[in-house]
């Protein structure tokens, strides 16, 4: 080929490409509402990773750090002052969604963003240590309904967290009106599974990933129960659910995106459309599982009801709890 056609050829190539990117693709941010190193980090790379390697975006996704309030400075920053940034996304969980059916993200609702994929899960888990009377989950139940002050939870989260539902639901499964049982917070779960271990706690309600990462790393625990729809695949796949012990409680803690209120239909879904084809990917399924998730793909309109149902759903047991909340817009 003659070598003007050559870069011809290659300049339309380039060109094509740029323009294939344009718009909310180019340039993109992932705010991660935390210092970094926890989920939201996680979460923020995970979609870094995913994009770029399916090669959805123009170039690599820049992360960026605005801790507070599990996600409240960044969500009234996106909502305020940042509601159209096409090539933004923000990272949120389960605990998010808590902290909105609470009210802890001042005068701001579920209705206030574009909700926008979510990419993957951990569950709820009942762990006890590994020398522990309790050999499943029935008998935890039955001792909390014989004398619930002799049964001491734990965990990294205070009143009102997720963990501190994980087990109120539990409680309230056996019988006992979670304001009378016994829960010890700790700064996080390392510390409380330190606890458990030593005698000082006797049942950690923590997530499962993380207790199974705890476990190959030579943590002397033992899962009763995941609080999943089905058993989870990999490290956990023998362990029951809850449901399968006569607890009807499941526990999704899902991470995932959402743009500001005033992004575009366009905008939004060119990005719904990305994140479809990354999360069809074989190569993305193994980037989740690295990190610990297990699959859990919704995009579009069917991410923005799951969410407004989980909020509504947290809503009625932060009622039920007497939890403070503010109420729905």
């Amino acid at each position: 080929m003659h070598p003007i056609l050559r870069t011809s050829l290659a300049a339309v190539l380039a060109a094509g490409a740029a323009t294939a990117f344009a718009g909310p693709l180019d340039k993109t941010e992932c705010i991660a509402p935390a210092k970094p190193g926890g989920g939201f980090d996680l979460t923020c790379k995970l979609a870094q990773a995913g994009l770029s390697e399916g090669k959805l975006i123009a170039s690599p996704m820049r992360v960026t750090y605005m801790p507070g309030g599990i996600g409240a400075v960044a969500y009234n920053t996106v909502v305020a002052q940042k509601p159209d940034m096409p090539n933004t996304i923000v990272a949120f969980s389960s605990g998010s969604l808590l902290n909105l059916a609470q009210g802890k993200f001042g005068r701001y609702s579920e209705n206030d963003v574009r909700w926008l994929a979510a990419v993957g899960a951990d569950y709820g888990a009942i762990v006890v240590a590994d020398n522990s009377p309790y050999k499943s989950l029935k008998d935890v139940i039955a001792a909390m309904k014989a004398d619930p002050t002799k049964v001491v939870f734990g965990a990294g989260g205070t009143v009102g967290s997720q963990d501190w539902m994980k087990a109120a639901l539990l409680a309230r499964a056996a019988g006992v009106d979670p304001k009378k049982m016994r829960f010890v917070a700790f700064e996080g779960g390392g510390e409380a599974m330190t606890a458990l271990q030593g005698g000082h706690i006797q049942v950690f309600t923590g997530d499962a990933a993380e207790t199974a990462q705890q476990m190959k790393a030579g943590t002397k625990v033992r899962v009763l129960a995941v609080m999943s729809d089905k058993r989870l695949p990999g490290d956990l796949a023998q362990v029951p659910t809850a449901k399968e012990q006569g607890a009807d409680i499941e526990w999704p803690i899902v991470r995932g995106y959402y743009l500001g209120p005033k992004v575009s239909d366009a905008d939004y879904n060119a990005w719904s459309e990305a994140f479809k084809k990354m999360l069809a990917s074989p190569a993305f399924d193994k980037q989740r599982s690295e990190r610990g998730l297990y699959p859990f793909s919704l995009t579009g309109p069917e991410v923005d009801a799951f969410v407004k149902k989980q909020v509504e759903t947290y809503r009625k047991l932060v009622a039920e709890f007497g939890l403070a909340a503010a109420p729905a817009k």
